[in-house]
């Protein structure tokens, strides 16, 4: 099977998973975290295009779990992560990870930011090696090793 294909299977499963978890995903440390990980992924390589902006804005729209939170409260938190990460990437990308570290104490939430990430990441047909790497970093940020997710 093609890397593409494990890809593409793997990141449907994780949204299956998510799904069955959605009622369990309603705090505020949750949303926060799962838009900082949208932005992180997004501005991996160090910048995000509008158009990139735009297509990671409707995925977060579209996905079913974060519908829990009103998606113009969502827009709001993934453009000012965004523009932490863009202003200074280094600086953004700490205060980032530490957002991202709110959840760890709370494994089925951590989980499903770091399945949020993959799903986001893999969205475009190629979740490459800058995105892998901030998934990964995220990992270390809330506890979990980052071979379950193979990365």
């Amino acid at each position: 099977m093609a890397l593409w294909d494990r890809l593409k299977d793997s990141a449907q499963t994780m949204q299956t998973q998510l799904q069955a978890k959605k009622t369990e995903l309603k705090s505020g440390a949750f949303r926060d975290a799962s838009m900082a990980m949208c932005a992180l992924v997004a501005a991996a390589d160090g910048s995000v295009d509008p158009a990139e902006r735009q297509r990671v804005a409707a995925l977060i729209a579209s996905n079913d779990v974060l519908q829990n939170f009103p998606a113009d409260d969502l827009q709001r938190r993934f453009d000012e992560y965004v523009n932490q990460l863009t202003r200074d990437f280094a600086m953004g990308k700490v205060g980032v990870l530490q957002t991202i570290g709110k959840v760890q104490k709370k494994p089925v939430e951590a989980r499903a930011v770091l399945q949020i990430g993959i799903v986001i990441g893999g969205a475009d047909g190629d979740f490459d090696k800058t995105e892998q790497g901030v998934v990964r970093e995220a990992c270390f940020a809330v506890g979990i090793d980052p071979s379950e997710f193979d990365l």
